[in-house]
C-alpha cells in the first residue's frame, strides 16, 4: 500500500480496512486479519496496526473476540457509509461545486460524464 503524507499512516490503514468493509471483503462477525498479519500484509509496524485497530474499535466497527481475533461489528459497513457520506456532503461536494463554478462546468456535464463512466 502507498501511503500519502497528509494523514497518519494508521487512519490510512482504518481506512483501507473500512474500504474492504464496504466492498464486502469482510461482513459482519467476518474475522478480519490479525494486526501482525494485516501489518506485514502492508508492511508497517505492528505498532501501527495497533492504533489503527484500536482506532476502528473505539468506533465500533470492530470488536474483539479474547484469543481469537477481531470481527466485523454488526452495521459497521451501513455506519461507515453513513459517516463518509456525510464527510463527502460536507467537505468533498463543497470544493467541487467551487471548482465547477470557477471552470463553468455544469451540472448537465457532469451528469453526462457520470453516465458515461458509469456505463463504462
Amino acid at each position: 500500500m502507498t501511503f500519502e503524507n497528509n494523514k497518519a499512516i494508521y487512519e490510512q490503514m482504518a481506512d483501507r480496512l473500512c474500504d474492504e468493509i464496504i466492498a464486502e471483503t469482510y461482513k459482519a462477525d467476518d474475522r478480519i486479519p490479525s494486526v501482525r498479519e494485516y501489518a506485514v500484509t502492508l508492511q508497517v509496524n505492528t505498532n501501527t496496526a495497533v492504533k489503527a485497530y484500536e482506532l476502528l474499535a473505539r468506533e465500533q466497527i470492530i470488536y474483539n473476540k479474547r484469543g481469537m481475533g477481531y470481527f466485523v461489528s454488526a452495521g459497521a459497513r451501513e455506519q461507515i457509509m453513513l459517516a463518509r457520506r456525510k464527510t463527502f456532503c460536507q467537505q468533498t461536494l463543497p470544493s467541487l461545486f467551487r471548482e465547477m463554478q470557477l471552470l463553468g462546468i455544469t451540472m448537465e456535464e457532469v451528469v453526462q460524464e457520470y453516465k458515461s463512466k458509469v456505463q463504462s
